[in-house]
Order: C-alpha cells, then sequence, then structure tokens
C-alpha cells in the first residue's frame, strides 16, 4: 500500500493525501499552469534577446558589409554594441568574432584579441553557426563569465549561455555576433523565488533530454541552478553541503549544472519523473505515493521537454513539489468539524452526568438546578473555545489578507511587501496567501518589465531626439540642395527648350544645303567621269608613245652595230687602196691612173670613218636624248596612273558625300527627335521637380511632427514613471 515508502513514512504522507484527495484536479492544473507558464517564458525570453542581437546586427549591415566590418568607425561600433548590452540587461558582455574566430570588438576589453580555437568553450557552437544557422550554445564552464560578472542574476558563477548570431556574405562566414548570459539568469526565470506556490520544497528545474549539438552532456543531467543548490532558498540541506538520504550524500562541488544527474540514489538510475518525462516527452503525476527524487524523497509534478529557438538540444524541465508540503492543507471545514465534533462529545459526557444526578442520586430540584448551570458553563466555554480556535484565526488572518490587498488596490503598494506564508494556518487561508503572494510577485515582475521598458522607450526616444535634430538639420540641407538643384535644372531646361528649336532651325538648314550640295555634286561627278575618261584616253597615248620610243630606242641600239660593220668595210677599203698605191707605183706610168683612183678611194674611206664616228656620236646623243625621253614618260605613266586614282577617289568622295549628306540628315533627324524626347522629359522633370520640392516640404513638416511625436512619447514615458513611481519596486530584480 505504501510502496517504497514504508508505513512509517508512508502512512502520513497518504492520510494526507486521503484529506485532500479532492484537491488532485486543483494540483493538476497547478502543475500544469506552471511547466506551460515556464516553458513560455524562456521561449518568450529567448526570443526576446534573439531580438536584441538581430537589431544589431540590422544596425551593423546598414553600416557596413559583413566583409568590411572591421574597418568600420570602432566608436560607433562600440556604441552599438555598448546600446545592446543596455537593453539586454541579462546579457553579460556582447562581443563579434572575426572570421579566424578571434574577437576584434567586445563591452568587455580584455576580451579583445582573444581567440577561440578548436576544442575552445565556443568551438561547438561557432562550427555550428558555419551554414549560417544561429545558435544557442550551452550551458558550459567559462571562467571569464566569472570575471566579467553578473548581469541580472544575484547568484553568479562560471555556467555560461552563448546566443551566436553569424555574419556571412555572399554564402561564406565572416565571423559572429555573441551575447554572453550568465546560466544562473535561467534559474531565475524558472523560479521565480518569491511567488513560489510551494515555498519549502517546490523546483523547477531544467536537465537534458536529448543531447544533439553537446553529446557529452548525458540526458538527466542539470541545466540549470536548483532551489537546493543554495540555503538562501530551502531552511534544509543543500547540494553544497550535501542532502543527507538514507544510501547517501547528494552534493555537487561547484555548482549544479552539469554536475547532477537527477538520479533515485536508492536504485542509482535516472528517478521516475525525470525518466518519464524524456520517455514520453510529458510526465504529470499528482497521485500518492508519488515519486523518488535526487534527494529519495518523496515527490509529485509536472515534467516536459522542449526546444528553445535556435538551440540544438533538446531540454526538459521538471516542475516538483514535495507530496507532503502539496497535500499539507487542512481545510476550516476540516477544523470547525474537529471543533464541534469535540464539542458533541463533551456535550454528550456532560449529558451522561446530568442523567447520574438526576437518577436519584441528589433532588430532583437542585440536580436540575446543577445540570443547568454546567450546561450553561459548557455552552459559553465551548463557543468561546470554537471562536478562539476556529473562526478568531481565520478572521485574524482574513484581515490580513484584506488589509494587505488593500494597501496594493489603491494604486501606491509597496510591491516588495509579501505575506509571511508562515504565520497563516495551513488551511485555505495559507493557500490564499500563497497564490496573492504568487500574483503580487508576478505583477512586481510584469511591472519591473514596463519599468525597463519605459527605460528602454525613454533610451530610443533621446536617440530619436538627437536622430530628429541631424535627420530635421540634413533634410533642411537637403531642401535647400534640391531647391538650387531644382533651379539649375529649371535653366538647364530652358537651355533644352532653345537647344530644341536651334536644332530644328539646323534641320531646315542642312535641309536645303543638302539639296544644294547633292545638284553641285551630281554636276562634279560628271565633270570627274569626263576627266577619267580624258585621263584614260592621256594615260592610253602615253603607254602608246612609251612603247614607240622603247622600240625606237631598241632600232637605235641596232645601228651601232652597221656603224661598225661600216667602219670595218672603210678600213679594208682604206687598206686595199694604200696597197693599190704601192702597187700603181710599182708599176710606174702605167699604174699612175690607178694609183689617183686609189687616193680617191682613201680619202672616200677616210671620210666614210669620219662620217661614222659622227654618226656614232649623234647616235650616242640620240640614244641619251631616247633613254630620257622613256623615263619622263615612265614618269608621265605614273603621274596620269596616278591621277586616274585620284579622279576615282574624286568619284568615289563625291558619290559617299552624297551619302554622308543622306547620313548627316537622318543624325539630325535624329537629333531632333532626340531632342524632342529631351524635352517631353524636361516636361515631366518640371513636373517630377515640382512634386520633390514639395515633397521635401512635406518632409521637413513630417520631422516637425516627428519632433513633436517624440515629445509627446518623452511626456508619456515621464507620465508613466510617475505612475510606476507610485509602486515600491525591488531595484535588483529584473523579473
Amino acid at each position: 500500500m505504501f510502496d517504497w515508502l514504508g508505513f512509517g513514512k508512508g502512512m502520513p504522507l497518504w492520510w494526507s493525501y486521503r484529506l485532500n484527495r479532492h484537491l488532485k484536479e486543483d494540483v493538476e492544473h497547478i502543475f500544469e499552469g506552471i511547466a506551460h507558464t515556464r516553458t513560455e517564458i524562456l521561449r518568450s525570453w529567448v526570443e526576446t534577446y534573439w531580438c536584441h542581437l538581430d537589431r544589431l546586427h540590422t544596425m551593423l549591415s546598414e553600416s557596413a558589409s559583413a566583409s568590411s566590418l572591421l574597418s568600420q568607425d570602432a566608436t560607433a561600433l562600440q556604441k552599438m554594441l555598448a546600446a545592446t548590452l543596455k537593453s539586454g540587461a541579462d546579457f553579460s558582455e556582447i562581443f563579434i568574432l572575426n572570421e579566424k574566430a578571434g574577437v576584434v570588438y567586445s563591452t568587455y576589453s580584455s576580451h579583445v584579441g582573444k581567440t577561440y580555437v578548436a576544442g575552445s568553450v565556443l568551438a561547438k557552437g561557432l562550427e555550428e553557426t558555419r551554414t549560417g544557422k544561429k545558435c544557442l550554445f550551452g550551458p558550459f564552464s567559462d571562467p571569464l563569465t566569472v570575471q566579467i560578472g553578473p548581469s541580472t542574476s544575484a547568484f553568479h558563477d562560471a555556467m555560461t549561455m552563448a546566443f551566436i548570431l553569424p555574419l556571412m556574405e555572399n554564402g561564406e562566414w565572416k565571423g559572429v555576433i555573441c551575447g554572453r548570459v550568465p546560466n544562473d539568469v535561467l534559474g531565475d526565470l524558472i523560479q521565480r523565488e518569491s511567488g513560489h506556490v510551494y515555498p519549502d520544497s517546490g523546483d523547477n528545474y531544467l536537465f537534458m533530454a536529448k543531447p544533439v549539438l553537446n553529446k557529452q552532456i548525458a540526458p538527466g543531467t542539470a541545466l540549470s541552478r536548483s532551489r537546493f543548490e543554495d540555503l538562501t532558498f530551502t531552511h534544509g540541506d543543500n547540494l553544497k553541503d550535501g542532502v543527507r538520504t538514507d544510501f547517501g550524500i547528494v552534493g555537487v562541488k561547484e555548482h549544479t549544472e552539469l554536475e547532477l544527474i537527477f538520479t533515485d540514489p536508492a536504485t542509482g538510475q535516472l528517478h521516475p519523473g525525470v525518466a518519464g518525462t524524456i520517455a514520453k516527452g510529458s510526465n504529470l503525476f499528482v497521485e500518492f505515493p508519488g515519486y523518488s527524487d535526487y534527494r529519495h524523497i518523496a515527490v509529485i509534478g509536472k515534467g516536459v521537454t522542449f526546444q528553445l529557438p535556435h538551440c540544438p538540444d533538446v531540454w526538459g524541465m521538471m516542475c516538483e513539489g514535495d507530496l507532503e508540503e502539496v497535500y499539507r492543507i487542512r481545510s476550516i471545514d476540516w477544523k470547525m468539524f474537529s471543533l464541534q465534533l469535540k464539542f458533541i462529545v463533551g456535550f454528550i459526557l456532560l449529558s451522561g452526568g446530568g442523567f447520574w444526578l438526576l437518577s436519584g442520586h441528589v433532588a430532583g430540584g437542585i440536580g436540575a438546578a446543577i445540570m443547568a448551570a454546567a450546561s450553561a458553563l459548557y455552552g459559553w466555554i465551548g463557543s468561546g473555545i470554537i471562536r478562539r480556535k476556529g473562526s478568531k484565526p481565520v478572521v485574524k488572518q482574513l484581515a490580513q489578507i484584506n488589509r494587505f490587498i488593500r494597501l496594493n488596490a489603491e494604486g501606491s503598494g509597496d510591491l516588495t511587501q509579501r505575506l509571511h506564508v508562515q504565520e497563516f494556518a495551513g488551511d485555505e487561508t495559507r493557500e490564499l496567501a500563497k497564490w496573492i503572494n504568487n500574483m503580487i510577485d508576478s505583477l512586481e515582475g510584469i511591472m519591473l518589465q514596463v519599468k525597463q521598458a519605459a527605460s528602454e522607450v525613454q533610451v530610443s526616444q533621446d536617440r530619436l531626439n538627437e536622430s530628429t535634430g541631424s535627420t530635421e538639420q540634413s533634410t533642411g540641407r537637403m531642401s535647400t540642395q534640391i531647391h538650387n538643384m531644382i533651379r539649375s535644372l529649371r535653366g538647364q531646361l530652358k537651355d533644352i527648350d532653345v537647344a530644341k528649336d536651334v536644332t530644328q532651325n539646323m534641320s531646315g538648314t542642312l535641309r536645303e544645303l543638302e539639296e544644294k550640295a547633292s545638284d553641285q555634286i551630281a554636276v562634279a561627278q560628271d565633270e570627274v567621269g569626263r576627266i577619267g575618261d580624258k585621263m584614260d584616253q592621256i594615260s592610253a597615248k602615253v603607254a602608246e608613245t612609251n612603247s614607240t620610243i622603247q622600240t625606237f630606242l631598241l632600232t637605235t641600239q641596232e645601228i651601232p652595230k652597221l656603224l661598225k660593220v661600216i667602219e670595218e668595210i672603210s678600213a679594208q677599203t682604206n687598206l686595199l687602196s694604200l696597197n693599190a698605191s704601192i702597187e700603181a707605183a710599182r708599176v710606174g706610168e702605167h699604174g699612175k691612173g690607178f694609183a689617183v683612183v686609189a687616193g680617191e678611194i682613201r680619202k672616200l674611206a677616210d671620210l666614210t670613218k669620219k662620217s661614222t664616228t659622227e654618226i656614232n656620236d649623234t647616235i650616242e646623243q640620240i640614244e641619251r636624248h631616247a633613254n630620257e625621253a622613256f623615263l619622263s614618260m615612265e614618269e608621265g605613266t605614273k603621274v596620269v596612273w596616278e591621277g586616274t586614282q585620284i579622279v576615282a577617289a574624286a568619284s568615289e568622295i563625291l558619290s559617299s558625300a552624297s551619302a554622308h549628306d543622306t547620313m548627316k540628315t537622318q543624325v539630325v533627324e535624329e537629333v531632333v527627335a532626340l531632342m524632342e524626347k529631351v524635352a517631353g522629359v524636361s516636361k515631366e522633370n518640371r513636373q517630377i521637380s515640382a512634386e520633390v520640392e514639395q515633397t521635401v516640404q512635406e518632409l521637413l513638416q513630417d520631422m516637425l511632427h516627428v519632433r513633436q511625436t517624440t515629445g509627446d512619447v518623452g511626456a508619456i514615458t515621464q507620465s508613466l514613471f510617475q505612475l510606476m513611481n507610485q509602486f515600491q519596486l525591488t531595484e535588483s530584480r529584473i523579473r
């Protein structure tokens, strides 16, 4: 019946459960609500902090591309990081890594220069972002987190969560933006200690359900701080000193995360709550005898698994309470029934005594008087006891609750105050006090978030004021420049109109010139044609003369040969006449006549020789002059050929001139058409310039409205702060 608890521990728990079994459905709703609310708080928180980094990434992208990120203004970039750190209060550091995984910018200056090589604390998270995916990485132990200091959590150690957003360009990894969050912040998110429904035992904690990226973390390993890690959260044993069980001591050396695996000390296996949640994804168990947790105490509660945005691992969360505390309540109805039952028992005893007295032991009158007095006394004492132990404590506690609610209902309550639950009896008034504390805690958390949001609005409004003033000045300068530009543009548009008119006039003039030039070119072409014909005739005659001279030269070259033959004949004749004279002289008188003839023949031979020499000289002069004439004729032939070429070129030029005139006309027509288009565009530009000028004026008016609106936002923010200041809040508590 009492299962693993045994009779000694099981009997009281069974009796408490039996007395309050009608609360089972409410208890289920309580644990379902806690699990759902805390899961949504975690998801919403993670999405909010991704938004902070997304806004930072957008600002960086607007100021520079990912590849030139390192070369932009360092001061401006540091301001962006500082603004993001201020907006995301849970961040303890914002830093940027380059493509070599080196820290180039950080809100913690000592971190700059560190490189995260393979095997470093961030290596797995960085590797996950290489494909452009975001990664929520952790928890992991990083001593630097301790050096930097806490953000919003009262507890602080080396356990860390990292939001890693990749910087990509053209599909290439250029680095990351990282946001560091102390892991104890997660414990604060899911605990909300001052508003805990089960303050003595209730514990909400995270554990690994299915490791995907962090495969070195075994399922069932703690991922958040437990309420029992420190004495601040519990009045009993804690994990730092060691929780004593019948099966040994359960403890941690430094912190719960990654050191503690939620096992049952009796079996060494994952305790049923964690094991059932991992196996089924969701596990609700609120009945007796509950299950054994890592302290080997009977607990009940709700377990869920979930995945946070951009976290590869599947986490689990247990929302538990000790069975004894959950069903500890003793109803007012039960208390009143107990008192009434005791009163009835006393009345029965009193009635029995009166019956005994009236049965002959005393006189009837005296017995009746004694009985009446005893009944009156018993009734007075009994009603006093019932009032003092029954209704009066309830009224007192309700009055305390009423006073507490009234102070906060007046709109200027102290939200730092809580009802002291331990001062209330273990009945419905204690439950009411717990839920009022929970409600006030939630309200304080909301008010603090509103206050933080109002602070961010005020900071943004100050920035907007500054930006609006700068934009207004820039818009004014832009308006002046646009006005000057439009004035110049309108002057240019007038020049375009004049150019259009000039082009149209030029088009008419060119058409007239074209017609005249076409007639002149036609006449010139005819003349050039006739000149070409004449040049062809001259060329033919020159060629014929050149051929005749060449033939004459060939003939004159034959004459020296003939003269040489004549010269040889003359020499022989002269020799023969000489011989004849000798022979005539020898014969005497008989040869005188023959001697005279021989002498004449010799004279003729000499004359022939002399004539031949003169003819030869004359032939040489003729040949020389003929050669000169031939060379001159060759030069003439070249000149005539060049003239023919020039005439052909002139004819071609004249032909092309006519074509060029046509092309010029076409070009002019195209220019005219273009100018007409430009003129049409100029009309549109006139309209556009007027619209631009009007738009700039509207922009100036809008900037004035923006300035007025920012002023209104500032006034609203101040009013919001005034309303917030009506409540006293725990300034060290962010949520």
